[in-house]
């Protein structure tokens, strides 16, 4: 229960970066918040394979604290700021990596931590995003009126900290390895032997543990990474313009900041409780049909939406889109871990993760909810048939090799019968001669 109470803490921070956002509406121009947060969105992915390599060669742990570090100095420098591009600098750049790598870090340990329960693990972990989405929307808002805006930047600069102390909590899965004295002299002197050829491998290694392509070759990950991307193109979007879209229907701003907290708080049940059900025997060994139905139920949230013209729709598609956002994102990361295996998936996670960098780039020219939902329904469509037909493979797949082998084993009988027979004529052969020879010879 512990390690759920780390995963659930290291996962709450991801989203504490969307706080700056509206801390700043105060004197930023919309066009601007919604650029800013676009930059967030875009570093955050964009960093993943320097995440990944950082947390094979160093661990989890220290790479939190040094991503919580990041993320606190940048919403302190921010706060004395006097240009938008410094604020899009120091929120976007710098936060968005410092967020990078305690997203990838506390994956990646969810990954070696569980196995038997790791989908709940993910919902749990993931839970924490929804909870801050759902505090910080009227905290935000108090700080702003109470602080303004630069000490309400120097107080969430102090809640990014808390990351620190997450990333504490992770202990290594592994213990280190401890070398004798006489080992320890030896290892000094190859590496004093062989400096040249050892660093030429090692920067051989490392790129390829950076970038490694060859997951391209695995048919579920390319039909995973395909659907991925679908719905990257279109996850951020609503959550950007929600408000925004509430205030063309002529709702309150008050109001309409208050959907996001609806959404956030249904998310925050969703997750684990999606997690909980992907775990069940039932589920969990075709989750990847269950995340492409969570796929298209919130594609079909998207595509109602602009025909809402009330109030009161706009909570009911608020509480469906928080079901149809939860239930992805708990999903999403579990999904890969089956497919890659938890040797694989730091490396994987790396890898698409900087692919679903280029959608985010686009989301913020318009808000197209038509769009958004199109993209997101055909992707989970797209995902369900293709892993009917990527099961449907494997499958074939294996009963080929269970008939490869079947027909390997009668053979061996066969070519060791064949190949012990005439060593046997061989060896009676030789005892004729030699009986012969032994006759013949005169006493």
């Amino acid at each position: 229960m512990a390690r759920f109470f780390k995963s659930f803490i290291a996962g709450s921070a991801v989203l504490l970066v969307s706080a700056p956002v509206s801390v700043s509406s105060s004197f930023v121009p919309s066009v601007h918040i919604d650029m800013k947060n676009m930059l967030i969105l875009s570093f955050l992915p964009f960093s993943g394979p320097v995440s990944s390599a950082m947390v094979n060669r160093f661990g989890s742990r220290p790479v939190v604290i040094v991503g919580g570090l990041m993320c606190g100095v940048s919403m302190v420098t921010a706060s004395l700021g006097t240009s938008i591009i410094y604020l899009y600098f120091c929120i976007g750049v710098i936060g968005g990596c410092g967020l990078s790598l305690n997203l990838n870090a506390s994956l990646i340990i969810i990954s070696k931590y569980f196995l038997t329960k790791r989908p709940l693990a993910n919902g749990l972990a993931m839970a924490g995003s929804p909870v801050f989405l759902c505090i910080l929307a009227p905290f935000n808002q108090y700080l702003l009126d109470n602080f303004g805006w630069r000490g309400s930047l120097l107080i969430l600069g102090a809640l990014m900290l808390h990351c620190c102390a997450a990333g504490a909590l992770m202990r290594p899965v592994t213990p280190p390895h401890t070398l004798s004295s006489c080992a320890l002299e030896k290892t000094v002197e190859e590496q004093r032997n062989n400096g040249k050829t050892r660093l030429k491998r090692s920067c051989m290694k490392s790129a390829k543990t950076f970038l490694d392509l060859s997951f391209f070759k695995d048919r579920g990950f390319v039909i995973y990474l395909i659907g991925n991307i679908m719905f990257i193109f279109g996850a951020y979007a609503p959550i950007v313009f929600l408000t925004a879209f509430a205030i063309s229907k002529g709702v309150e701003e008050y109001s309409a900041a208050y959907l996001l907290s609806i959404m956030g708080f249904v998310d925050m049940f969703v997750r684990p409780g999606t997690g909980l059900i992907a775990n069940s025997k039932w589920i969990r060994p075709r989750i990847q049909y269950f995340f492409s139905f969570a796929m298209v139920f919130n594609g079909t949230c998207h595509l109602l939406c602009p025909l809402i013209e009330n109030y009161a729709f706009l909570v009911v598609y608020a509480v469906f889109f928080g079901i149809g956002f939860g239930m992805v994102f708990a999903l999403i990361f579990e999904c890969l871990m089956d497919l890659m295996g938890s040797q694989r998936f730091p490396r994987a996670v790396g890898l698409v993760t900087i692919i679903e960098c280029f959608p985010m780039l686009l989301d913020h020219l318009q808000y197209l909810f038509f769009m958004c939902g199109s993209v997101i329904l055909t992707g989970g469509i797209f995902l369900f048939v293709m892993n009917i037909y990527n099961y449907h493979m494997l499958e074939k797949e294996k009963q080929n090799q269970v008939r490869a082998s079947e027909v390997e084993m009668k053979q061996t009988p066969e070519a060791a019968m064949g190949h012990t027979e005439p060593e046997a004529q061989e060896k009676n052969g030789v005892l004729r001669d030699t009986r012969s020879e032994r006759a013949e010879t005169p006493n």
